[in-house]
């Protein structure tokens, strides 16, 4: 055998404590191995690859007010820093549920906690939308609490695979689960131009959702066909050239951030989903039983608010949040990707 061929290729050199391309950092993806290079990452403010840091867990804890023995749900299982979390206030004799729609983090984070030691007995893991909360409660009967936080996970959004992200190429995908339902790239090619001036103004309130929709259809209609992340990225900044340059940069990141997520919102059904979960929860809390909601955005915000709002004036919520909760001001430092939360809680009666 030739002597070069015997030799296996190197993996490529990580690059300072700053790497850009997502395979680089290797050191991030291994936080068992590469703990220090992590917490440095942490330390920063940012986020290491392929991991997720739990928003508002405090404010979460204290008021779900968790007892040894409770049965309750994460209905947004993503990384599992909640999930441990609770298990941490309902041992011994309680158990956790734990279900998320995507077949690629699942089996990750199944994996990750059974090596933490929760295991079978403890937590149940389930790969369903939370839009089938009916199908838990069937398993587990009335919860006492559920968590549900609607933000994608920063692993999703990192892996330029799924193409969660302008700032990096990849495929304009924008599935919470790839393996079902049309791409980003795919909905393009089947959407008007008017109707996707609506979904930009409706799921994101894009202020120039006319020109943005114009230039994508104009795109579609030569048979360009937007691809990827880079490629919408820039039909983007397009159809803002008209903007002052002083202005430009910056207001089309802000486009580029709220179009990708009127996306996401489109090719997942999430409004449609979170209605259907937010019609079926009173039914799968116990009397007494407390839900808690991380939303994101205006859109899941208002949905939240309204549902619970309902349901208080029904008598079937005994309690609502009065006002969401946000994020300390020390978490939004350590921890930018927080700043947009809100959490919006309520009691069953």
């Amino acid at each position: 055998m030739d002597e070069q061929e015997s030799k296996k290729p190197r993996r490529v050199r990580y690059k300072g404590t700053h790497p850009k391309a997502f395979k680089e950092k290797y050191k991030e993806l291994n936080p068992e191995k590469y703990a220090d290079d992590v917490n440095k990452v942490m330390q920063q403010g940012r986020t290491p690859a392929g991991m997720h840091r739990s928003i508002c867990v405090n404010e979460i804890l204290e008021f779900l007010q968790l007892q040894p023995g409770q049965i309750g749900l994460d209905a947004t299982l993503g990384y599992g820093g909640h999930t441990q979390e609770m298990l941490k206030g309902i041992l011994p004799n309680g158990h956790l549920f734990a279900i998320d729609v995507d077949p690629i983090e699942l089996p990750r984070t199944q994996e990750r906690l059974e090596k933490a030691g929760l295991g079978s007995d403890v937590l149940t893991i389930r790969k369903l939308n939370f839009s089938s909360i009916d199908q838990v409660v069937l398993e587990s009967g009335p919860l006492n609490f559920v968590l549900a936080d609607l933000g994608v996970s920063s692993m999703q959004i990192d892996n330029p695979e799924r193409g969660f992200s302008f700032k990096v190429d990849g495929p304009l995908d924008l599935r919470l689960n790839p393996k079902s339902g049309k791409s980003a790239a795919a909905f393009l090619k089947t959407i008007s131009r008017y109707e996707l001036e609506d979904l930009l103004i409706e799921n994101s309130d894009e202020v120039y959702a006319e020109q943005i929709s114009h230039a994508i259809a104009v795109k579609i209609g030569k048979k360009q066909p937007i691809e990827t992340t880079t490629h919408l990225q820039t039909v983007i900044a397009e159809a803002l050239v008209f903007l002052p340059a002083n202005e430009r940069k910056e207001e089309i990141k802000k486009s580029c951030q709220r179009c990708f997520q009127a996306l996401r919102i489109a090719v997942n059904n999430e409004f449609e989903v979170l209605d259907k979960f937010l019609e079926k929860l009173p039914d799968a809390l116990a009397s007494g039983g407390r839900v808690a909601i991380l939303s994101f955005h205006s859109g899941e915000d208002r949905r939240v608010k309204k549902s619970f709002q309902r349901f208080f004036r029904e008598g079937i919520y005994s309690e609502v949040a009065a006002d969401p909760i946000r994020p300390s001001a020390e978490e939004c430092f350590a921890n930018p990707r927080a700043r947009s939360t809100k959490m919006r809680w309520a009691i069953k009666s």
